[in-house]
């Protein structure tokens, strides 16, 4: 499963086009998730949007194991290789 993930890791740093900042951030709460585990740390302050946006997508994962974080990680990077196209090799 660790090798799965960190291809997926690596693959989803060069997809064909950018996914929005909603998909990235299903993106990095599901890595920090199946990283770190459950949030751990204080929301950022109101003046730092994206590091409230990431933290919020990470407390979304709240409860997931970090095996079923990595899975779903994988399957997601998966859909976004389909979606925004995929076509460099590691």
């Amino acid at each position: 499963m660790n090798e799965s993930f960190e291809r997926a890791v690596e693959e989803v740093k060069v997809l064909d086009k950018r996914p929005g900042y909603g998909v990235l951030g299903e993106v990095y709460g599901l890595y920090k998730q199946a990283t770190v585990g459950d949030v751990n740390i204080d929301r950022p302050g109101f003046f730092d949007l994206a590091g409230r946006g990431k933290w919020d997508a990470w407390k979304e994962r709240k409860g997931l194991s970090k095996e079923e974080a990595m899975t779903a990680y994988i399957d997601l990077v998966e859909d976004l290789k389909k979606r925004f196209g995929f076509s460099q090799m590691i």
